[in-house]
């Protein structure tokens, strides 16, 4: 036979569920209080119209490319692979306030890139070709106008995250495009010009004097920056396209 529940087991069992609101009310109604009550530090910094600031980053690049479809080539070769190297990005930020989620942002700076090309040769072809490059490392001098969107989330206390779209162009001073290739040594010849368009992700943290934000971009060329020469080291692939990720910090004030 069961016994029947006494009247102190459901004052207990009453206790418990209400002590449990209790503890969770407070964990829903804190979001709230920290949205509409407190603004913590600089509270009023994203109403202004206007502000500018400072990025440093560092970057990892490398090539997007195609083997070639060169039946000669491929005899030669089998394949040719592109792999990230480090960097280093410095550039000034002018941001105007567009609305209360939307910002427009202008990033003018630096980057200093490197990528590597590594090749991959036949057998036959390295026993008669002793001296072939098995790498090569192709630097450049971005001058970088880009221009972003910024789409900033619901403010939190002093943290705020946001998503960025945008476009830029780039400008290589130290493209090997005018430079002939009159010895043996291996010379990837680009492009000075380059057209990218990026998506990002970051969070702003609201500091006592300035807005410090972590951001993390990827920066996809839209053109072919390959100068077309008829060294097998360019040759090999069709196409050449940039690709770069950023790891960047910002002040502004």
């Amino acid at each position: 036979m069961l016994a029947a529940s006494s009247p102190r087991h459901h004052r207990h069992a009453y206790i418990s569920r209400r002590g449990l609101l209790c503890m969770l009310l407070p964990l829903f109604l804190l979001p709230c209080r920290t949205l509409h009550g407190q603004t913590g530090n600089l509270g009023q910094f994203d109403r202004h119209l206007l502000h500018y600031g400072i990025q440093v980053g560092y970057t990892q690049s490398k090539f997007d490319l195609g083997f070639t479809q060169s039946d000669s080539i491929r005899q030669t070769l089998q394949g040719v692979t592109s792999y990230y190297a480090p960097g280093f990005h410095i550039a000034v930020i002018g941001d105007l306030r567009l609305g209360s989620w939307f910002n427009l942002r202008l990033l003018p700076g630096v980057t200093l890139v490197s990528r590597s090309v590594a090749y991959s040769w036949e057998q036959g072809y390295l026993a008669t070709h002793r001296l072939a490059e098995q790498s090569r490392t192709v630097e450049s001098v971005y001058g970088d106008i880009p221009l972003e969107v910024k789409f900033r989330a619901m403010r939190w206390g002093d943290f705020r995250p946001y998503l960025t779209a945008g476009a830029s162009y780039g400008f290589d001073f130290a493209s090997l495009r005018k430079n002939r290739n009159q010895t043996d040594q291996a010379i990837i010849r680009l492009e000075p010009s380059d057209l990218r368009y990026s998506l990002g992700v970051g969070f702003d943290f609201f500091l006592h004097y300035v807005k410090f934000a972590i951001e993390l971009k990827m920066n996809f060329g839209l053109v072919d920056i390959k100068v077309e020469d008829p060294d097998i080291y360019i040759r090999s692939f069709d196409g050449l396209r940039t690709r770069t990720f950023l790891l960047s910090f910002t002040f502004e004030g």
